[in-house]
């Protein structure tokens, strides 16, 4: 196991204490059932999917759902659902996820994010994902934290490298991208809780619900 991966046979058999917290204008927060239909607008808009190998329909996207919500009640954490404060409900998820299948760093934990396409360009997913990397190193106590996406997205680089991650030069074939997608080859970030805590945009955290 990497160091610093949190053990989850803590969580089996039990629900673990759920993380919910803000940033300056956002919330990331437990899954609702209100969520299923922007999730399922946001997930067949082939803007926000350029990336991904095909776009999802109702089904697929209330299953990603359901497994992201169950993911945070096991482990109390995972691709949280966010909100804009005294704005718009639900306008995508941003967190962090220990990917399936195994890519080549497993075991790790990875950052990610998914945000409605009328949301771009406000600085919200690198704000929420700030947010994410104080609740990995500082709560969790994560030694590393990845990212990784297609060679070809360069949204979702940019985002990494205001982040602070580092480009390792790496790249993969993703398994979950059939063989023969352009978008099957991923390069990977990563980012330690070392050079993290050197960094100058440490965020502050109101915590707003944790309970059993």
């Amino acid at each position: 196991m990497m160091k610093g991966l949190p053990n989850l046979e803590h969580f089996k058999g039990a629900m673990a204490e759920i993380i919910e917290f803000e940033t300056e204008r956002l919330r990331l927060r437990q899954w609702r059932p209100a969520d299923r239909e922007p999730f399922a607008r946001l997930n067949a808009d082939p803007r926000v999917m350029e990336f991904f190998p095909a776009l999802l329909d109702r089904i697929a996207s209330d299953a990603m759902a359901n497994r992201l919500e169950t993911q945070i009640a096991e482990r109390g954490w995972g691709f949280w659902a966010v909100d804009v404060l005294g704005g718009e409900n639900f306008i995508g998820f941003v967190g962090l996820h220990i990917p399936v299948p195994a890519i080549p760093c497993s075991p790790c934990v990875d950052v990610g994010w998914r945000l409605a396409f009328r949301h771009w360009g406000q600085g919200y997913a690198s704000e929420a994902a700030r947010g994410v990397l104080h609740v990995g190193f500082e709560l969790l106590d994560l030694s590393e934290i990845v990212s990784f996406t297609a060679l070809q997205n360069r949204r979702s680089r940019a985002v990494m490298e205001r982040l602070h991650m580092r480009e390792t030069g790496e790249t993969f074939e993703h398994p979950s991208v059939p063989i023969g997608n352009p978008l099957r080859r991923h390069c990977l970030y990563r980012l330690s809780r070392e050079q993290w805590r050197s960094t100058p945009d440490r965020s502050f955290l109101r915590w707003i619900r944790g309970n059993r």
